[in-house]
């Protein structure tokens, strides 16, 4: 009788220090949506704890920013290091299913997210004028640059279209949660070659 050779669990670490921020982060794809998240933002706190549970990824994530400006370097900073901690975890993306999609309401709010972990940062950023002006005491726009730095570093394609939604809260929500689906279906193993019919992703 053959036994089954459990595939290697894909884990990366990242930090990053600079005059604006302090972040480390430990990321596992193959997880089971355990979080312990402390950014000095609570909003986004909970966006990334809804993200890495609907993903089924398991992330550590401690950031000290300059919050008494405001969150727009943290948010940022801790988009690249998650995109960079994702790009790392997948290592060759041999076997990946690479594409994924998520739609999810969020009890008035309805949004969806595209992913294809393609080697081409993109982001459409759709639907936002939605939202309020200003959530949790931050500029509306701080979620786009948000989004923007983890597709540049995940080097990833994002779309992102909120549908319909009065409350910005639940726009945000149900955002979240459908980059977690997304995620979780395009980092699934689910074969041994590259799914690029140029042999590559790039």
């Amino acid at each position: 009788m053959m036994m089954e050779t459990a595939l290697p669990q894909r884990s990366a670490r990242h930090a990053r220090k600079s005059a604006e921020t302090d972040i480390s982060l430990s990321l596992t794809l193959d997880g089971s949506g355990t979080t312990d998240i402390q950014t000095g933002f609570g909003m986004l706190d909970h966006m990334l704890t809804l993200t890495a549970f609907w993903a089924g990824m398991d992330l550590h994530l401690r950031c000290r920013g300059d919050l008494h400006i405001d969150a727009h370097h943290s948010a940022e900073d801790i988009g690249l290091v998650l995109g960079q901690a994702v790009l790392e975890a997948l290592g060759d993306r041999v076997g990946i299913a690479r594409v994924g999609y998520g739609r999810v309401p969020m009890d008035e709010a309805l949004s969806d997210v595209t992913i294809d972990l393609s080697g081409r940062p993109w982001l459409e950023w759709r639907g936002d004028e939605l939202l309020p002006p200003v959530i949790a005491g931050e500029e509306k726009d701080l979620w786009r640059e948000f989004y923007k730095a983890f597709a540049s570093s995940a080097r990833c394609n994002l779309h992102v279209t909120m549908h319909y939604g009065k409350n910005g809260h639940h726009l945000l929500e149900s955002v979240a949660k459908s980059l977690g689906l997304a995620l979780a279906q395009a980092v699934r193993r689910s074969g041994n070659v590259i799914r690029s019919t140029k042999g590559g992703l790039d």
